[in-house]
């Protein structure tokens, strides 16, 4: 059933480094506390254990503890709920973005750019596939975190989103980029466009000040967090308004076509790009 008016939650606090059980009752007590009027509930990257690399003690299955917790969460708030885990299948083990529906239908999403600055590369294998999830008559899109920096991936062609996600921890010291590249991919892309970020320091003392934040199509804040701030915000917004720009400046008419083919890494010297 199509709804023009969707409600969106962003949750923005400080991940316990690598302790499961502490995150998860951490939000399932915010959640209980607050009862959010929402739709759909975002949380950020890697929200039970922060960007952790220990994929040995950390990763689940897709019907581990942390998806089942969120599902029961989905089914008992009445909302949708995003956010990525450190998931494996086999021998290999991935940055893994869900999407839960109260109903507990369950999508998957695994991260196409992995930060190899960070040898994330070294560790997580990278997704080949978008996800485009249909959710009470929106089309979502979920990415993560280093995904926001490759617009090709991103693009949106003949309005196959309405909505951008991405579930991020995301440094403060680049939080520039992020400030710049959110809006940009809204406007670019003709799309709502939200990003979720933590707070606080990982046990390597990098430090997240947040700033997750919801733009509108062209590009205009319609909600944000102060830096350092936790909490829930939920804010609506309209597919309607949506299709009338996009009905009414149609310049995603003259977008170009492509394909993306799978990378092969490029090796210079001792440098991983």
């Amino acid at each position: 059933m199509q709804q023009d008016n969707l409600r969106i939650a962003m949750f923005q606090y400080s991940i316990v480094w690598e302790d499961k059980q502490e995150n998860l009752n951490r939000v399932e007590s915010q959640l209980t506390k607050e009862k959010p009027d929402a739709d759909l509930l975002i949380l950020p990257e890697m929200f039970t254990t922060g960007c952790s690399m220990s994929i040995k003690t950390l990763s689940e299955p897709n019907d581990g503890e942390t998806i089942n917790r969120v599902k029961q969460w989905a089914a008992f708030f009445g909302f949708a709920i995003t956010g990525s885990f450190i998931a494996h299948e086999g021998d290999r083990f991935y940055n893994r973005a869900f999407f839960v529906t109260p109903d507990g239908e369950v999508f998957f999403y695994d991260k196409r750019h992995l930060f190899s600055i960070g040898l994330e590369h070294t560790v997580f294998s990278a997704g080949k596939e978008k996800l485009i999830v249909s959710y009470k008559g929106w089309n979502i899109c979920v990415q993560i975190c280093y995904d926001l920096r490759f617009p090709v991936w991103t693009r949106n062609v003949a309005n196959g989103y309405d909505l951008l996600l991405y579930v991020a921890n995301w440094p403060a010291s680049r939080i520039s980029s992020w400030n710049i590249l959110l809006p940009a991919r809204a406007t670019e892309n003709m799309a709502y466009v939200c990003g979720v970020n933590r707070v606080g320091a990982d046990k390597f003392n990098i430090k997240h000040n947040g700033y997750s934040s919801l733009y509108d199509m062209k590009g205009n804040l319609l909600a944000g967090f102060k830096p350092e701030e936790e909490g829930i915000k939920v804010t609506n917004i309209s597919l309607e308004t949506l299709r009338e720009l996009r009905e009414n400046f149609p310049v995603w008419k003259d977008a170009d076509f492509f394909e993306i083919f799978h990378k092969t890494p490029l090796v210079l010297g001792n440098s991983y790009l």
